[in-house]
């Protein structure tokens, strides 16, 4: 089976990176941009939420390892997908809750899982965009919470996701 990619943007993408990066069957992950008009934005450009550009992680990943479904859900538990562009004290486009689907089969599993998590109380507001460019971000975004785990955003943001995610993904997980 050949390998594909995901594409999500949960927030802040050094969190979505740190927790991907600790799943069975992920390959690569790819921190960067898409979603907007213009062409090779920037961390700057992007954080001014004028691009329309999200930040996103590009995910490749095994289908026979562990499933797109799988990488749903954990993408749906690990953010929070029924603020609109927020997540935390993070706020802007830039920071939607937003799934770029590569294929139609992508798009169809996840409009089934909103509808599964959907409820009047608490409807999601996840966007389904097709996948277009992909921006890879600047360098130093790369494996950033790996890179920085001391930082004050990482202790105080990252570092407790990650034990919440870990503990509820646990069969999901590379070393267990």
């Amino acid at each position: 089976m050949q390998n594909e990619i995901a594409v999500f943007a949960g927030g802040c993408f050094w969190c979505t990176e740190a927790v991907y990066q600790d799943l069975r069957g992920v390959v690569s992950i790819t921190p960067g941009y898409t979603g907007g008009a213009s062409q090779n934005p920037t961390y700057d450009a992007v954080c001014t939420g004028t691009t329309g550009h999200a930040e996103v992680i590009k995910v490749e990943f095994d289908p026979a390892e562990i499933s797109y479904r799988d990488l749903l859900e954990v993408f749906f538990g690990t953010h929070n997908p029924t603020t609109l562009n927020q997540q935390g004290n993070d706020h802007g486009t830039q920071y939607r809750s937003a799934i770029f689907f590569a294929s139609p089969e992508q798009r169809a599993a996840a409009e089934k899982i909103i509808a599964e998590l959907t409820t009047d109380d608490a409807p999601i507001v996840t966007t389904l965009e097709p996948l277009d460019v992909f921006y890879p971000a600047e360098d130093y975004h790369h494996n950033y919470y790996a890179r920085n785990q001391n930082a004050g955003y990482c202790t105080a943001v990252i570092s407790p996701k990650l034990k919440k995610f870990r503990g509820a993904y646990t069969r999901l997980l590379k070393n267990v």
